[in-house]
């Protein structure tokens, strides 16, 4: 009996982006739904090839190289359990879902979070997603980032949809609130990789993956400014540690935030608003890209959930109270 499904194929170019990077490195930007020392240790056992090829996780790439990937059944999560978890669902096909993710909700299952998640939510709408890594997710937000994500439901789907990611052609745009008035928009590239000394945390690293953050001043406030984040990688807690790379930190982020900024004179009922924000202040806002099967330019947004809203209503208020 074969060790594989024939279904669980994933075959995807390296992007030319890659060109000089580590073997092992470029798989795993190509592949985040799977762990650099998974990838390795299926490259070793010839499930992964590399222009039909094993080469060393250390070779450099040119790119271009066609990456096929037979994904293990047994690699598949069988343990995951459906929930009626309600999901609330901006489009959804036969080949993906679109949905707006509530702050606070989990993608997958892990450490301190054995359900209750979003892919436990996903298998009580769709059974099948069962056989797809991650039950289809194919990107990821924080528990405590709110907004938009798709949702692959077909293998075909999956694979499209990732070398996408990892071609940049993914278009996803956030809405933030950082702590400090900026002076104007720019962008940020610098690789993020795991803390050195926490490694629950991530941190710019000069041996990190490389990470671009792009931000815009929407407005500025007394002592924070809410901005908009352009994406072009997708790499953990990065426009959350770019920004406090910039020391603009998010307000509320309890990892890489900073003390409270409260401006001079500041109402109690304002003050109270701020310190009542208990989660770093991101929304992923909207989404575009290319539908995996009809080819179409597609574009979604999420609305601002109640608690941003409020949030930079109270700011607003707060300015105008204490305009010249």
């Amino acid at each position: 009996m074969s060790d594989h499904n024939a279904d669980d194929e994933i075959i995807v170019r390296l992007p030319e982006s890659a060109a000089g990077q580590r073997l092992d490195r470029a798989l795993a930007d190509l592949l985040p739904d799977y762990s650099r020392s998974r990838l390795k240790q299926w490259l070793t056992e010839g499930t992964l090839t590399v222009d039909d090829g094993s080469p060393a996780p250390k070779t450099a790439v040119a790119g271009g190289e066609l990456v096929h990937l037979r994904v293990p059944v047994t690699s598949h999560d069988e343990t995951l359990a459906p929930e009626p978890i309600a999901l609330n669902i901006i489009y959804e096909d036969a080949d993906i879902i679109v949905l707006d993710k509530p702050a606070g909700l989990v993608m997958h299952p892990g450490a301190g979070n054995p359900d209750g998640t979003l892919a436990n939510a996903l298998l009580a709408h769709d059974p099948a997603l069962a056989a797809l890594p991650r039950a289809g997710i194919v990107h990821r937000l924080d528990k405590d980032t709110s907004g938009i994500l798709v949702v692959a439901r077909t293998f075909a789907a999956h694979k499209q949809l990732v070398a996408d990611l990892a071609e940049r052609t993914v278009k996803r745009e956030y809405e933030a609130v950082s702590v400090g008035v900026m002076t104007a928009g720019g962008h940020v590239d610098a690789p993020i990789d795991r803390h050195p000394m926490d490694r629950k945390k991530m941190a710019v690293r000069e041996e990190g993956r490389d990470a671009v953050t792009h931000y815009r001043v929407i407005t500025r406030y007394r002592a924070h400014t809410h901005v908009r984040c352009q994406l072009e990688t997708g790499r953990t807690h990065q426009i959350r540690v770019h920004m406090a790379h910039i020391r603009y930190p998010l307000l509320g982020d309890p990892v890489y935030g900073r003390r409270l900024a409260l401006p001079k004179d500041s109402a109690p009922a304002f003050v109270d608003v701020l310190r009542g924000f208990r989660r770093q202040a991101l929304h992923a806002a909207r989404l575009g890209l290319t539908h995996p099967t009809t080819g179409d330019d597609m574009a979604w947004e999420a609305p601002r959930p109640a608690d941003f809203q409020a949030l930079l209503d109270a700011l607003a208020a707060d300015a105008a109270d204490h305009a010249p």
